[in-house]
């Protein structure tokens, strides 16, 4: 074999940190050894993978072609490694979930996973689908939670499990005694949202259709509880995910209001890049998603 599974990951961390120093950090070398590395690799192929821009390295395209199957071929070498090892089957998990899902559901899922697989180690980033998506696309994650419909070529989205919107407001708002609400309330309500680029907002606009240049938006917020304490503060009213709704509408803190000619429904699925090797851990990490439903 003309290539070692070193120089693979002194590529795959180049390309991931644009800086050799930064990669040769990563990886616990000097970076005298990083680039020796690199250079080597390239040199045994007659290749370029990366475009060098004074001390930043831009990958080429021939890098880009590359790095999905280096990633993927490190994957399977790193599961090999924790069977022989007779460690976890599940070892090391990168998973990104929006912040619905993040907040409300991903814990709990984690939770059991490392009941059923104590060895397992479950690295949790929480952030909108747009975030989330551009990490999947980018490798960073093994697998991402996400509430919208972003379409990009490389990732494969599974669908997960239905969800719904909630339009709510806090119990002395003058909408809270309301059995249901018509257009001309949504038209006069100050409302309170979150941020473009979230899959709640995706959906809520969707909802919204022909309406949203007129609503009055009083807030964009990229947090679920700040939205919830606005309204509890008397801000506006807001919509957001029945998953997260539940307990404040259990305590009475924030009561649902109902717009039943308007469709909140949507979807949560998995997002997973098209090019990566499915480990144990990730079939796993999606089967315990699909219990808990």
């Amino acid at each position: 074999m003309r290539y070692s599974l070193r120089q693979l990951q002194v590529f795959i961390a180049a390309a991931h940190y644009e800086n050799i120093t930064r990669a040769a950090e990563s990886l616990a070398m000097s970076q005298s050894a990083a680039s020796s590395s690199l250079r080597e690799m390239e040199q045994q192929f007659d290749i370029q993978l990366f475009d060098r821009i004074g001390k930043r390295l831009q990958i080429s395209e021939l890098g880009r072609l590359v790095l999905p199957r280096a990633q993927a071929l490190m994957a399977q070498a790193q599961e090999l490694e924790f069977t022989l090892s007779d460690n976890a089957e599940v070892g090391e998990l990168n998973v990104g979930a929006t912040l619905t899902i993040g907040n409300y559901l991903a814990v709990g899922i984690m939770a059991e996973l490392m009941v059923r697989q104590p060895g397992a180690r479950v690295n949790l980033q929480v952030a909108n689908t747009a975030a989330i998506v551009r990490k999947v696309v980018d490798f960073e994650l093994d697998v991402g939670l996400i509430e919208g419909e972003l379409q990009r070529p490389e990732l494969e989205l599974i669908p997960w499990r239905d969800d719904e919107l909630v339009v709510f407001c806090a119990p002395q708002h003058p909408l809270a005694g309301r059995r249901r609400l018509t257009d001309k309330d949504l038209l006069a309500a100050t409302w309170i949202v979150r941020e473009p680029g979230s899959g709640t907002r995706q959906t809520f606009d969707r909802a919204m259709h022909g309406l949203l240049p007129d609503l009055k938006l009083l807030l964009e917020l990229q947090h679920t509880e700040a939205i919830k304490r606005a309204v509890e503060a008397g801000l506006g009213i807001s919509c957001l995910s029945r998953v997260a709704m539940k307990e404040a509408f259990r305590r009475g803190s924030l009561v649902p209001l109902a717009v039943p000619h308007r469709d909140f429904t949507r979807r949560f699925y998995f997002a997973l890049h098209r090019q990566k090797y499915r480990t144990e851990g990730i079939n796993q990490w999606l089967a315990l998603c699909r219990e808990a439903v």
